[in-house]
């Protein structure tokens, strides 16, 4: 007879991730609850013993699957390093196994991957869908396999998801350069499409008319996102332009981190001559000269909150899918001067 945690779950009234904490071995549950799952498992016929060392590890498998489609934005950085511990953490805490699957667009067999997955019969995917359109969703919603959405999402669909609150940041970092009397702001904005960038657009336009400033359409600049590509493309643009701003957000600290470069190599003082507010707060922003001022995400909290929604979607099937958005905090440092 085939070993199931949600029949045990469900005759004592408690989430399976509660037997599989009793079946590790590991904290998490009072005694008297890990007394009534053994018991309760030796009156169903099953042997502890042997589902701690083999049934339970190979029922309760999750997949954590980064896709890139281009690989501009999702690359091994700290961001997604801490995302992926905060998942991680989490899911050793309640008892899943995570299995990491990465997706090249342009160089693996989708179909070959889809088929292994279904093979394996994971309990929950995960879709880090940071690069992703609504046309890639299609072979992963098919599998009919409980699905969550990290760090984008489509209006067009149903499923859980788990995001920045791009817009708060935006504006909270476009406000920061107006109330520090800045009147012409400009935009380092990535030539690569995300979702994520989108709604930083739409954020950054909202506080330009809020406070009553006036969007300058010649001040929004499109780069690479990349270090060396904003590099180039900032170096490009200054050797071309008389006018610039006296203040610029940028699409996430990468980006501000190559244009600083092009700056300070044609004579531009940071932040005396322009100042530059970032996203994401990178290891790196303390580092440079000057420090970098920034829109910090909570990174690792992202990962735990997406990992327990998708655990309560495996456990408990809700009728309902939720979008949570995760807001940010504004880190000031040295990159924005007080006009």
């Amino acid at each position: 007879m085939k070993f199931k945690a949600k029949d045990i779950a469900k005759k004592l009234s408690i989430s399976p991730s509660a037997v599989s904490i009793v079946l590790n071995n590991k904290p998490g549950v009072s005694e008297e609850t890990r007394k009534k799952v053994l018991k309760t498992i030796e009156q169903m016929g099953y042997n502890a013993t042997l589902l701690t060392k083999s049934a339970f590890n190979h029922k309760y498998n999750m997949r954590f699957i980064i896709y890139k489609k281009h690989g501009y934005v999702v690359s091994d950085t700290p961001f997604f390093s801490a995302l992926m511990e905060g998942i991680d953490r989490e899911a050793r805490s309640r008892g899943y196994n995570l299995i990491l699957t990465y997706i090249d667009e342009n160089k693996d067999d989708l179909t070959k991957i889809i088929n292994i997955i279904k093979e394996t019969h994971p309990d929950g995917i995960m879709l880090l869908a940071t690069e992703m359109t609504s046309e890639n969703l299609k072979p992963f919603k098919e599998l009919n396999i409980p699905l969550l959405l990290l760090d984008s999402y489509f209006e067009n669909e149903s499923l859980d998801t788990v995001i920045i609150n791009n817009i708060q940041g935006a504006y909270k970092a476009t406000c920061y350069l107006a109330e520090s009397g800045h009147t012409d702001i400009g935009y380092l904005h990535s030539s690569v499409w995300i979702n994520n960038f989108d709604q930083r657009m739409v954020g950054f336009k909202k506080a330009i008319k809020n406070k009553g400033l006036r969007l300058r359409e010649n001040f929004i600049f499109r780069l690479e996102s990349t270090i060396d590509g904003s590099y180039r493309d900032m170096l490009k643009i200054l050797n071309q332009k008389s006018e610039l701003p006296t203040a610029m957000f940028a699409d996430n600290d990468i980006i501000a981190f190559g244009a600083i470069k092009a700056m300070k190599e044609v004579g531009l003082r940071i932040p005396q001559d322009i100042s530059i507010v970032g996203f994401d707060d990178m290891p790196f922003c303390e580092l440079i000269d000057p420090p970098l001022t920034t829109i910090m995400v909570y990174k690792q909290r992202m990962g735990v909150i997406a990992l327990k929604r998708l655990v309560e979607r495996i456990e408990e099937s809700p009728p309902e899918t939720i979008r949570i958005e995760v807001n940010t905090t504004l880190i000031e440092r040295n990159s924005v001067m007080k006009c």
